[in-house]
C-alpha cells in the first residue's frame, strides 16, 4: 500500500499542528464510512488547525462538508449551506492547507470527464494525490445530499438509495476535491471526488456532474497522507480496496 504514497497513521490524541503544509489530514477511511460507522471523535475545530480546504460528512451522516479558505459548511440533503460549528464532529473528512503548485485557465465549455482529462491526462501527475479547487461559472452541477441518519446505522450504499439529487446552476461557485490514486481505495476514494459551493454560499453539496462554462484550476500535489483512526478502525489494504470498490462506485458516484 505504501508505494509512492506515504500514510502515516494516529490516534486523536495524537493530533497535532506542526505538519508540513503538503501533508493532507483524513478523519478515518472511506471503508470505515461505507460500513456505517458514522460517529467520529475529530471536532471542527481540531479539523480547521489541519487544513482550510477539503470535503467530508459531518456525524450522524448529516449533510455533506465542504471547507473553503478557512471556513467550514454543511449542505444539507436539500443542498441549503450552513456554517458549521467548531464543536461538531466529523465521521469522515479531508483536508489540506492549500497553497497550489499548478493553475490553469479553461476559456471553453467543458463536460466533467473533459475538464478531469485537462486537469491531469492519464490522472498521473507530479505526485500520486492532488488537490483541487476550481472556482468559475458552471452551466450546471448535478449534486446530491443524503438525510441525517439514527442508529441503528445501515451502511452508506444503502444511505445513499434514498439520496436526493438536484441540479444547481447555471450559477459562479468553487469545487472542491481531490484525486487519489486507484491503489488507496479502501482508505480514500480512488480517482477524483468533488464538492461543491455556489458563491453565494447558499447551495451546493456532493458532486455526481457538472458543466463548467469558464473557470481557473488551481492544483496541490502531495506524496504525504496522515489518516487519524478512531478506536476500532483499521487502515486496511488491497483486500479491502479490492472488496470496497463496487460499494464505493455505488455510494460516492452513484454507479451500479
Amino acid at each position: 500500500m505504501i508505494r509512492s504514497l506515504h500514510v502515516e497513521t494516529m490516534a486523536a490524541a495524537d493530533m497535532t499542528e506542526g505538519h508540513d503544509h503538503r501533508t493532507l489530514f483524513q478523519a478515518s477511511t472511506i471503508a470505515a464510512l461505507l460500513e456505517g460507522r458514522y460517529e467520529g471523535d475529530v471536532t471542527f475545530a481540531e479539523l480547521s488547525r489541519q487544513g482550510d480546504t477539503g470535503i467530508g460528512t459531518l456525524n450522524g451522516l448529516d449533510g455533506e462538508m465542504i471547507a473553503l479558505d478557512g471556513e467550514f459548511f454543511r449542505a444539507d440533503v436539500d443542498g441549503r449551506i450552513n456554517v458549521i460549528p467548531p464543536e461538531a464532529k466529523t465521521p469522515f473528512a479531508v483536508v489540506v492547507e492549500f497553497d497550489p503548485d499548478r493553475k490553469m485557465d479553461f476559456d471553453t465549455r467543458l463536460e466533467m470527464d473533459e475538464a478531469l482529462e485537462t486537469l491531469d491526462p492519464g490522472g498521473d501527475g507530479p505526485g500520486p494525490i492532488a488537490a483541487i479547487r476550481i472556482d468559475g461559472e458552471f452551466e450546471r452541477v448535478e449534486a446530491r445530499s443524503v438525510p441525517r441518519q439514527e442508529r441503528p446505522y445501515r451502511p452508506l450504499a444503502e444511505v445513499v438509495e434514498n439520496q436526493n439529487v438536484f441540479t444547481l446552476g447555471p450559477c459562479e461557485g468553487t469545487l472542491v476535491g481531490f484525486r487519489f490514486p486507484d491503489w488507496s481505495e479502501g482508505i480514500e476514494v480512488a480517482g477524483y471526488h468533488f464538492h461543491f459551493i455556489d458563491r453565494a454560499r447558499e447551495r451546493g453539496g456532493h458532486v455526481l456532474d457538472f458543466t463548467l462554462a469558464r473557470g481557473t484550476a488551481n492544483l496541490e500535489s502531495s506524496s504525504d497522507l496522515r489518516v487519524e483512526l478512531p478506536p476500532g478502525v483499521e487502515l486496511g489494504g488491497d483486500e479491502v480496496a479490492s472488496r470496497v470498490h463496487a460499494e464505493i462506485e455505488k455510494a460516492e458516484r452513484g454507479r451500479d
